[in-house]
C-alpha cells in the first residue's frame, strides 16, 4: 500500500496516511470523469429558456372571416403559427437539465479525481486546519507555504469543520471550502490544488471503499496472497 505524507500548515512533515491499494490503485477512468462533470454542469442549467405558444402571443381567437366562399385560404386565428406574429410550435420551454447518475458511478470519478490530483503531485494532506485566528491573512501565508497554487480547492471533514477556517478562508480569491460528505470530482479537476484534513481524507477512503465493488475486493485480496506466499 501507497503512504502520503501529511504535513502541517507551515509545510513540515507530521507524519504519513496510508493510501488504500483496493480504493486508489485502479487506472483513473477518464471517460467516467466525463460522465460525472457533464451530470455536475447539467445540473447547474437554469432551463429558463421559453418561446411563445398560441395561448400566449396577443391577438384575438376570432374567427377572421368565413370558412367558406371568400376565395381566401381557412384560417381560425390570427395567433396562428403560420402567421407572422403568432405563436412557436414545439419551442423551448422552461424544464430541468438535471438526471439521474447512479452513485458508484460517482463514487469511481471521484476515486479517479483524487488518483489524478496525487498522480500529478496536486493533492496535499494537512494534520488539521487550525490557527490561532481565523483571518484571511494567517490563511493565505498557510496556503503560499503549502506551493498550493493560484487555485485551490480545501476539504474538511463536517465533523471537524471550525469557524475561524470558513471565516479565513471565505475572502481568499480562487480559493474554496467543502466538506468531504459534498466533495464532487467536478471540484477536483476544476481547482489548480487540492488540501484535504486528515480527517476528512480518511471519511472519503472510508466512503470509497464502501463503494468498491465484491469482484475488486477478491481480486485484491488474491494478489496479497501471493504476495505473502
Amino acid at each position: 500500500m501507497a503512504n502520503i505524507n501529511v504535513v502541517n500548515l507551515g509545510g513540515t512533515k507530521v507524519g504519513e496516511f496510508e493510501l488504500l491499494d483496493e480504493v486508489f490503485s485502479a487506472e483513473i477512468n477518464d471517460a467516467l470523469l466525463w460522465e460525472a462533470v457533464k451530470h455536475y454542469r447539467a445540473s447547474l442549467r437554469q432551463g429558463t429558456a421559453a418561446t411563445k405558444t398560441r395561448k400566449n402571443v396577443s391577438g384575438a381567437g376570432k374567427k377572421l372571416w368565413k370558412q367558406k366562399g371568400t376565395g381566401r385560404a381557412r384560417v381560425g386565428s390570427i395567433r396562428t403559427p403560420l402567421w407572422r406574429g403568432g405563436g412557436t410550435v414545439h419551442g423551448p420551454q422552461p424544464r430541468s437539465y438535471e438526471y439521474q447518475f447512479p452513485k458508484k458511478k460517482l463514487m469511481g470519478a471521484l476515486r479517479s479525481a483524487i488518483s489524478a490530483k496525487i498522480a500529478d503531485g496536486k493533492f496535499t494532506i494537512v494534520d488539521t486546519f487550525e490557527l490561532a485566528e481565523g483571518k484571511t491573512k494567517l490563511y493565505r501565508q498557510a496556503l503560499n507555504k503549502l506551493e498550493a497554487g493560484k487555485t485551490t480547492l480545501l476539504v474538511e471533514s463536517s465533523r471537524r469543520l471550525e469557524e475561524k477556517l470558513y471565516l479565513g478562508s471565505r475572502n481568499l480569491q480562487g480559493v474554496e471550502l467543502v466538506l468531504s460528505s459534498e466533495v464532487h470530482p467536478y471540484d477536483l479537476l476544476r481547482y489548480e490544488h487540492a488540501i484535504f484534513s486528515k480527517d476528512a481524507m480518511e471519511a472519503i477512503q472510508e466512503t470509497l471503499k464502501k463503494a468498491v465493488s465484491k469482484r475488486q475486493h477478491a481480486a485484491h485480496a488474491a494478489e496479497a496472497t501471493k504476495e505473502v506466499a
